[in-house]
């Protein structure tokens, strides 16, 4: 028999904004009563909760495995009685992975990353769903947002894509334009160096391009860290994103700034993964509680495998494309440009201005030597990655989205030296002045 009303209704009271209560009895009936900070939908007729009770609590449960649950709404305050039996204790699996994955991230926000860690989950059956009286009802819930259908629209547009750029306009001017999230950051996951490098955004003053977060720190990274689907519906309850990071940030000046939202509510972060490995994380934001529910993380789900697969296909795609006709170069118009060059970082200053770090760094450097040596402005992508001097390993490095992060930050500074695409697989320099390449230790 299907529980009425329905768990998939109460969806606001699992993202833990107002705190849950759970009373149990002893075997021979004294009662108990516990707060929780989050109960977890598992499914139509099944909930968890996070193994943090106290001891009173977790023996009542294993003498007596009946209980009940109050649940707040976050967003209207209606209150709901369920009727609840415990089943079981798990201490692996997908279940108490998600929630394990969710703990950390959450515990990053507060400063306390690595010591509030989840030891198990409790599983319970759901045999009663009840709304409680109250003296004023709430307004009945506005119509919800049609996350699946709207999806499914910004999918086609992903379909009609064969490069990692426009891939990268399709999924942010989706979710900002027709998922109505005001802010998003597709990210790049940097093996080497263990952290996240943001490609693009949308919704922020800058677009942070090149910015970077820890594998494992906050919500993107946690996301990253744990393969799986992160989100905070009440910042006001733990500290702000943007500050978590800064807080352990040096004044490095190659650190570019994360974008952000200074009052945000909610956050989500979801991983890119494509035949088993990482390739990114998409992260939204929004100033409003609860902006990110089950279905918004189910759609977001989808639209990241789909990201994942065609940005993947899109790499072979211009693996695989022609080398451009033999052509003269075109002559860069104007004075000469400082380029220094670090090994240590590979970090790049144009004119005493940073630009970018890492494997872009290198990429920017190797063209420009090219350039001068050769006398060439077009590459291909084949042979970048065939270039021994680069180090690039295979396909999961994603030479596409490096080169489309480094054509954002040259526009960004305004360097004398630009990247454009004049056909799939091939990248053009363009230069409005002689670079002359300084390499430092």
């Amino acid at each position: 028999m299907s529980l009425v009303p329905p768990l998939a209704e109460l969806e606001d009271c699992f993202e833990g904004v107002v705190p849950s209560i759970i009373a149990t009895s002893s075997a021979d009936g004294v009662p108990n009563i516990s707060y929780l900070s989050h109960v977890d939908l598992v499914d139509d007729r099944h909930v968890a909760l996070s193994n943090q009770f106290f001891g009173k609590t977790v023996d009542n449960l294993r003498a007596n495995p009946s209980a009940c649950l109050m649940l707040v709404d976050g967003a209207t305050g209606q209150q709901y009685r369920l009727d609840v039996t415990w089943l079981r204790n798990e201490r692996e699996g997908p279940l108490f992975r998600d929630m394990a994955a969710s703990l950390r991230a959450s515990s990053a926000q507060i400063g306390m990353a690595g010591v509030m860690r989840l030891d198990s989950v409790d599983l319970f059956r759901v045999e009663a769903v009840r709304a409680l009286p109250v003296p004023d009802p709430p307004p009945a819930p506005a119509r919800r947002r049609d996350w699946a259908g709207i999806a499914a629209e910004i999918g086609q547009d992903l379909a009609r894509e064969t490069e990692v750029a426009g891939l990268t306009a399709a999924l942010l001017d989706g979710l900002t334009g027709k998922l109505g999230c005001p802010a998003a950051i597709l990210f790049q996951y940097d093996p080497a160096g263990e952290r996240l490098v943001t490609v693009a955004s949308r919704g922020y003053p800058s677009s942070g391009a090149g910015s970077e977060v820890p594998l494992g720190e906050g919500i993107a990274g946690g996301a990253a860290a744990g393969r799986c689907v992160v989100k905070v519906s009440d910042m006001s309850r733990v500290a702000r994103f943007g500050a978590a990071i800064r807080a352990s940030s040096s004044e490095d000046i190659r650190e570019i700034p994360l974008p952000r939202l200074p009052d945000a509510n909610s956050q989500i972060a979801v991983p890119l993964i494509a035949r088993g490995d990482l390739i990114g994380v998409i992260f939204a934001e929004s100033p409003r509680r609860l902006a990110f529910g089950r279905r918004a993380a189910a759609a977001l789900t989808l639209l990241a495998g789909q990201m994942a697969a065609a940005s993947q296909l899109a790499e072979r795609m211009a693996e695989e494309a022609p080398a451009p006709a033999e052509a003269l170069p075109a002559p860069g118009a104007g004075p000469a440009f400082r380029v220094a060059h670090h090994r240590y970082d590979d970090s790049v200053f144009i004119d005493n201005a940073y630009v970018i770090k890492g494997v872009a760094g290198r990429l920017l450097v190797y063209l420009l030597r090219r350039h001068l040596e050769e006398g060439r402005v077009e590459f291909t992508n084949r042979e970048i990655r065939l270039a021994p001097d680069l180090r690039l390993p295979d396909f999961r490095d994603n030479l596409e989205t490096r080169l489309l992060l480094l054509r954002q930050r040259l526009e960004e500074r305004g360097c004398p030296a630009r990247l454009t695409r004049p056909g799939r697989g091939r990248i053009r320099l363009d230069l409005a002045g002689l670079p002359v390449i300084e390499t430092h230790a």
